[in-house]
């Protein structure tokens, strides 16, 4: 964590600043952050809102992996078991032990969660390609990191791995501290999960956590005009393709179960 967040103070140096490299970030963001974390990792596999073709499955987790917040197997048995106990004690990242506890200071310890894993991803667990990903995502991107100096040098490393990570991981991270602390609640949802704009705009739609919260097998989180979802536009124009089946949303019960 010390070694991602210290090398992206590197990209302030005059010799990483350049706008090759910072348009490379933005891209790498937007492939691993959205296409990989939110789209792969989190609304396809976590809660199988949609289906694609294995093939497709596999590129998105891939690129989940290429954002180096562990293994798609850890990572998507912890999320599982973040719904099933949101907020309450047991949650590894519970809202109510602070911000900063659910933002960052749990990956500093042990957490029982972990120790769980196994018996939320039982759909996973055995195919050889998560397997893969699951042990060797950081030499994945060890590797990912010298391609990119080959390609551009070392700027091309500060931005697109260094401060790439470092964005997306708190990112991602906002929608487990923010979004349970700051924003609206549309639905009550038996926790402390809010639809936070600012956290929407940053993660391509997952900010809108309280609709998600309530509806968590949905494929949709922006669910009222206004609630931007560039996430859900995508997984539309997959499914206009062809590649996105069995998209789910809320029924009827949204209205019954609003505030």
């Amino acid at each position: 964590m010390a070694i991602v967040h210290l090398g992206a103070l590197f990209a302030l140096l005059p010799s990483n600043l350049n706008w090759n490299a910072f348009c490379l970030m933005l891209l790498l963001h937007w492939i691993t952050g959205c296409l990989g974390i939110t789209l792969g990792f989190h609304r396809l596999v976590a809660h199988r809102s949609f289906q694609t073709p294995r093939w497709l499955e596999y590129l998105l987790v891939f690129f989940g992996c290429l954002a180096c917040q562990s293994g798609p197997i850890e990572w998507i048995g912890l999320h599982r078991h973040h719904h099933l106990y949101s907020d309450q004690m047991v949650d590894h990242h519970d809202s109510g032990k602070g911000f900063w506890w659910s933002h960052i200071l749990w990956m500093f310890y042990e957490v029982p969660a972990k120790k769980e894993v196994s018996k939320f991803t039982k759909d996973i667990a055995h195919d050889p390609f998560y397997q893969f990903l699951e042990a060797y995502f950081l030499p994945i991107q060890i590797t990912f990191a010298i391609i990119l100096y080959l390609l551009g040098g070392w700027s091309f490393v500060v931005w697109g791995i260094f401060m790439r990570l470092v964005l997306v991981y708190h990112c991602t991270w906002f929608v487990n501290s923010a979004t349970h602390k700051f924003g609206y609640r549309t639905y009550d949802a038996g926790d402390r999960s809010t639809n936070c704009w600012w956290v929407a705009i940053l993660t391509y739609g997952e900010g809108w956590h309280n609709n998600h919260h309530a509806f968590q097998y949905s494929a949709r989180h922006g669910l009222n005009w206004w609630e931007f979802d560039l996430t859900w536009l995508i997984i539309k124009l997959l499914e206009f393709f062809g590649l996105a089946s069995k998209v789910k949303l809320p029924g009827k019960e949204a209205v019954e179960l609003r505030l």
